[in-house]
């Protein structure tokens, strides 16, 4: 991914903008919290007027769809807020609308928003890959999913791990008066959605509500804290793995250096791989391409080359 750092920022100090992408009927509304340039993968918080609906239809794009408030209709059911798809490119979802308006995050991983009406799926997507749950409801706090693990008092929710890169995305909530005293950074690259509550990260200052992050690899972060607790969705495009020190002052290229010595230590064979992709950090045909594409998979990652267009 080649999406610029963004850290710290607050979609509440911004107003909506309409979306006149084609395919989409008018009306619907977004705020960019960050873009790729080069593919158009893009996270949006979007908004949905009283009323609002699309027909039965598919994307070229893997796309993730997080309910913030209001309800949304998928065909003839009803969800609320914390209610996750995670939709494969191709996978022709139900109509969708609202009656009373929502608010969404949408995540687009592959390839810029796009909407092509249809009731049939594309025949090279997966439909069983598909996940559709209530964050909320469905699934339990946990906490030490990651080792070594951040300090007591954070919990996570897993919504879905990508089996091929093992990015995940899931929703993590900091407990009143918690905190965390030494710095992190990570291989992958990461970003959050505060739901409700505010944090602290010492290089960065307060995320309130609404606050949001795209933040590359091997960048510091912390000490953190959070004085009254919050509740955010996080996202990652590889495996995360928590790399604790004390050194605020360490550059992404000193960590990541730090980091392939660790792999050197541990599994030096893989580190000798590694150093042989020429800066690719995934196998060649990771993710199969569809004819025609250049970023698609069995789970139906984006299906069809797409000019790219302005929002």
């Amino acid at each position: 991914m080649t999406r610029p750092h963004i850290e710290p920022y607050c979609d509440r100090h911004v107003d909506f903008r309409r979306l006149t992408l084609p395919g989409f009927p008018r009306g619907m509304q977004y705020k960019m919290l960050s873009l790729d340039p080069d593919s158009g993968a893009c996270s949006l918080t979007v908004r949905w007027p009283a009323g609002y609906s699309l027909p039965p239809g598919m994307s070229y794009s893997e796309m993730e769809v997080f309910v913030l408030s209001g309800t949304l209709q998928i065909g003839t059911r009803s969800v609320g807020e914390g209610h996750y798809l995670w939709v494969p490119a191709g996978v022709a979802l139900e109509a969708l609308a609202t009656s009373g308006g929502c608010e969404m995050l949408w995540f687009y991983n592959f390839g810029e928003p796009s909407f092509v009406e249809s009731d049939a799926d594309h025949p090279q997507t997966l439909r069983s890959a598909m996940v559709d749950i209530s964050g909320y409801d469905d699934l339990s706090w946990r906490s030490g999913t990651r080792t070594p693990a951040v300090a007591p008092g954070c919990f996570v929710k897993i919504l879905r791990v990508d089996p091929v890169s093992k990015g995940y995305t899931f929703l993590y909530c900091m407990t009143p008066n918690f905190w965390q005293d030494n710095i992190s950074y990570h291989d992958c690259a990461e970003e959050s959605y505060h739901i409700w509550g505010t944090s602290h990260m010492m290089q960065f200052g307060y995320l309130p509500t609404g606050g949001y992050f795209w933040r590359p690899p091997y960048i510091n972060h912390g000490a953190f804290s959070s004085q009254l607790g919050c509740l955010a969705l996080g996202r990652t495009d590889s495996d995360l793995f928590n790399y604790f020190h004390f050194n605020p002052w360490s550059t992404p290229g000193e960590n990541r250096d730090w980091a392939l010595q660790r792999l050197a230590n541990e599994k030096p064979e893989l580190h000798e791989w590694a150093l042989s992709r020429d800066g690719h950090n995934h196998p060649a045909g990771s993710h199969a391409h569809l004819p025609g594409h250049t970023h698609s998979d069995a789970q139906g990652h984006a299906l069809k080359p797409r000019k790219r267009r302005s929002y």
